[in-house]
């Protein structure tokens, strides 16, 4: 199912044309900066550098961590229940 653009975006999107191609006429060479930039913004979220690539573990190196987890037991600790100081008149401590 197509989603029917809003006037308000096909509105903003004529404008940055508009802004794109007069910029072209008057000055071409303003453009390279926002380009490269956008360029290499671009480069680096399709193709990161290894060293920041986040790798996926496979299913046999997550299966014994899986087994690790679930042999360790915990420790059960006590819970206490503290009484709260409430009036019994329902009338606030500070007013």
């Amino acid at each position: 199912m197509r989603r029917k653009l809003q006037p308000w975006f096909i509105a903003l999107i004529v404008l940055m044309g508009v802004g794109v191609v007069s910029q072209l006429i008057k000055n071409p060479v303003g453009l390279i900066i926002p380009v490269t930039v956008f360029a290499v913004v671009f480069l680096l979220y399709k193709f990161p550098p290894s060293r920041f690539r986040v790798s996926k573990p496979s299913a046999r190196s997550a299966a014994p961590d899986r087994l690790k987890t679930k042999s360790r037991s915990r420790k059960t600790v006590p819970f206490r229940v503290i009484e709260g100081g409430k009036d019994d008149d329902n009338q606030p401590k500070y007013h």
